[in-house]
Formats: C-alpha cells, sequence, structure tokens
C-alpha cells in the first residue's frame, strides 16, 4: 500500500509529464505535430558562483514561475544543478506553466578544462554527466541538455572540440543503451566570431552516432537600437542557411544603453525561423552583470521587476510564436569537417573513445550522483587515451590501468541480434575490467 507521500511525490512526477515531450525533425523542434520554438530566460539565481540548483528550491520556484507565466516564456535554461536532489515539484510548477527545461549537464567542478582536456575528460566526469541524465530523463518537459558550454572561447582553446564531441556522443549513447526518451544533446557555444561556425559544423559533421541533435551559440551582436542588417543577423542566416539539425540562441540581450528587446521580432520573422529555433535572454536575475530582468529581494521572497522585464514582455506580446512549421528543413546532409587553421586547431576528425571504467554504466546505469560537493572530476578517473569507432552506434574504450583495450560499448537501439553481437565481443575482449 502506497504511503500518502508517495502518492505525493508520484502525482508532481506525473503533473511534470503534462507536456509533450519535444522531438528533433529535420532542422527544427517539435512538440507532437506542432513547431516548437525556444522563447524563454537564462535562469541562474546567485549567479554561477553561488552553484546553487535552482530547481531543488521549492520556494524560490513558486516564486519565479508566477513571474515566467507573465513574461509568457516557454523555456528556462539552468546552468548548474544537484543530481542528488529531488525536482518533482519544480519540474511539475514549471510544467503546469507551459514551461519546459534546458539544462546544462556540468558544473564547476564537474567539467571540462579547456586548458586539460584530455585529463578531463574521464570516467569520473561521466559519471557525473550520466547521473544529471538519470535525474531528469523522467520529466517530459526536460527539453534538452548542453553537453557543454562555451568551453571553446578563443583561438586558443579549440583543441577542447574533440573532448567536448566526444561527451556529446557519450550522452547521447546512454540515452539510448539505458532506453530513455530520446531527449536532444548539443552544445552551447560562446560569441566568438573566428570560430563560431566552425563548432558549428564540427558538432554536426561525421557518421549519425557522432553529430549533435542541435546547436546553440549565445548571440550579443544585436545592441539597440539596431536592425536585422546593422546587427548582421542577416548576414549569419546566410551563413547557416543549409544547417541541417536546430540551430538557437543559448544566450542573447546585448547591454549597451536600454534594451528594448527589437530582436525577438527578428527572431520569430520569417526571415530567421526557417533557419533559428528561437533563443534565451540572458538574463532572469540580477547578478554582478547587470544584465537581469528582476532584482530578487534580500530575504529571496519576492522579485522587483526591473525595465527589462517589462521591456521584454511587450516584446513577446507583440511577437508571438509563428503558426504552421516556419519554413522548417525536413531533411538535410551532414556539414563538412572544418579544415585545421589558424583559429580551427583540430587536425581531423577522430574523437577520443570513451575511458574504459565509464563502459559499465551504460549497462548498469551510473549510479548516484556526486552531486554539487563531491571532490570534482578534472584531475580523477581514467583519462581518454584512444580514437573511437564510429559509424556503427558503437564506441570504443580506451585502455584501463590494467590494460585493457578495444572494449566495444553495446547501443542497446540497434537489432536484438547485433547487440548480442556486441556484447559477446565485449565479454572476449575483457568485459570483466568494466564491473
Amino acid at each position: 500500500m502506497k504511503t500518502a507521500a508517495a502518492i505525493v511525490v508520484g502525482s508532481l512526477a506525473a503533473a511534470a509529464s503534462a507536456l509533450s515531450p519535444v522531438t528533433v525533425k529535420g532542422n527544427a523542434f517539435f512538440a507532437g505535430s506542432k513547431r516548437f520554438y525556444v522563447r524563454g530566460v537564462d535562469y541562474q539565481p546567485g549567479g554561477d558562483a553561488a552553484g546553487k540548483d535552482p530547481i531543488a528550491d521549492v520556494t524560490g520556484c513558486k516564486r519565479d514561475v508566477a513571474e515566467f507565466k507573465k513574461l509568457g516564456i516557454n523555456t528556462v535554461r539552468v546552468y548548474t544543478v544537484d543530481n542528488t536532489a529531488n525536482h518533482d515539484e519544480c519540474m511539475s510548477m514549471l510544467a503546469d506553466a507551459g514551461i519546459y527545461l534546458a539544462l546544462d549537464v556540468n558544473n564547476k567542478a564537474y567539467s571540462i578544462n579547456r586548458a586539460e582536456p584530455k585529463q578531463s575528460y574521464n570516467d569520473v566526469y561521466l559519471q557525473s554527466v550520466f547521473a544529471t541524465i538519470d535525474a531528469f530523463q523522467k520529466y517530459d518537459n526536460t527539453l534538452l541538455f548542453f553537453s557543454g558550454n562555451e568551453v571553446i572561447n578563443d583561438n586558443t582553446t579549440t583543441g577542447a572540440a574533440p573532448y567536448v564531441k566526444a561527451t556529446t556522443r557519450d550522452m547521447r549513447q546512454y540515452i539510448g543503451s539505458r532506453n530513455y526518451r530520446k531527449i536532444p544533446v548539443g552544445y552551447s557555444a560562446a560569441d566568438v566570431e573566428e570560430n563560431r561556425y566552425e563548432m558549428a559544423t564540427y558538432m554536426n559533421c561525421g557518421t549519425a552516432d557522432e553529430r549533435s541533435d542541435f546547436f546553440a551559440f549565445n548571440d550579443y551582436s544585436w545592441c539597440d537600437p539596431s536592425s536585422y542588417t546593422q546587427s548582421g543577423w542577416n548576414a549569419k542566416v546566410a551563413q547557416y542557411g543549409n544547417y541541417s539539425i536546430p540551430l538557437f540562441l543559448s544566450e542573447y540581450g546585448c547591454i549597451k544603453g536600454v534594451r528594448k528587446f527589437e530582436e525577438v521580432a527578428a527572431l520569430y520573422g520569417p526571415q530567421m525561423t526557417p533557419v533559428y529555433s528561437g533563443g534565451l535572454v540572458y538574463e532572469y536575475s540580477q547578478e554582478a552583470s547587470n544584465y537581469g530582468l528582476v532584482e530578487v529581494s534580500g530575504d529571496s521572497s519576492s522579485v522587483k521587476e526591473r525595465p527589462d522585464f517589462d521591456a521584454l514582455q511587450s516584446a513577446l506580446e507583440k511577437t508571438p510564436a509563428p503558426s504552421g512549421d516556419g519554413g522548417y528543413k525536413s531533411s538535410g546532409e551532414p556539414s563538412t569537417c572544418p579544415p585545421q587553421s589558424d583559429t580551427w586547431d583540430v587536425s581531423n576528425d577522430d574523437l577520443p573513445a570513451i575511458p574504459s571504467p565509464a563502459l559499465k554504466y551504460m549497462q548498469d546505469g551510473a549510479g548516484k550522483g556526486p552531486g554539487l560537493t563531491g571532490p570534482g572530476s578534472q584531475d580523477a578517473g581514467v583519462e581518454s587515451s584512444g580514437t573511437a569507432t564510429a559509424g556503427s552506434g558503437a564506441v570504443t574504450a580506451t585502455s584501463s590501468h590494467s590494460g585493457a583495450a578495444g572494449i566495444l560499448a553495446p547501443d542497446f537501439s540497434m537489432a536484438p541480434f547485433a547487440c548480442a553481437l556486441v556484447l559477446l565481443a565485449s565479454t572476449f575482449l575483457g568485459a570483466a575490467t568494466m564491473l
């Protein structure tokens, strides 16, 4: 017999599944048969320095969801969550308000270090990433996962790109191997003009098991007063015109004087919807960077709406989500991988293989995550030391310290017979070291 508490928790989880899950079709998102545009804000009260999980803060959720409804948004992006916390109540409140979650799986302690990407791409890191997927895959209003945010932030850090792409691949395989709903996985790129397009094409090139489900980038080039052409947005639409996976702005809202959010009309207008799927305004709460839509009171019980809040609310009201399919492309070819250059230091298309100790998570699950108080991963675990076999839905493991090599990670979305062959091969190649 279920206890009253269990019934309440079950009801909350069911409520968080009231929205239609979002899927990818061609270069667009769809909720059921209706095209879905990201119309939201970036949401991290306290900022990155605080390192808190806003989706575990029920009081804060009640306060802020009311503001989200006033804005008329359908998505919030959260940069930090605790993968050991309970998120049922906040996710239910968001779902009841018609709001999806775009979630970063990394935090300060568990992430790819752009200065030491090979060392920081290890099994301890992936365990935390996979545990975060476990915590949020059950909610239908989990819109997507970001595998990284601004890891490449100039011309000297592009060498980290293969590790970002490998993490994206591993997340997609973990979702498939665990038989979860196919939640889209992709990357959020920095506002770096010199290599942003290279990163976009890199994340969309290669075989089906290597490519991302979407690509997003932060764009602060439209500074009011401006226009579609003055901002250069027209040139970007032309540049990405043949891009074949969903593309959206993971941060936008330049501050140079007063923000009127005039770019909203362009972003959801007929010139951009064939290529873009909306965007997220930076940011909800006022932090040191001065981009806030609201100020959270000292006792955290209420908020004060700033002029930017009114401006965004008005802009969204004047520009509703487009009807129809927005001219999306139903199919498309992969991008061509970018050549090595002065601004792109990736010499070939090979990806790092998954660290062999992480292979067990594909079959057994990640287990309990480290939360936000764990010792961190950047100098821990077995790092990658090989390249992956692409195209079969499986990834080849790196050597562990005990010497095992060449272990295949089964993709449980394959046909049962093929999957059985991979599992059998894994046994003979040293699968015991995975356990």
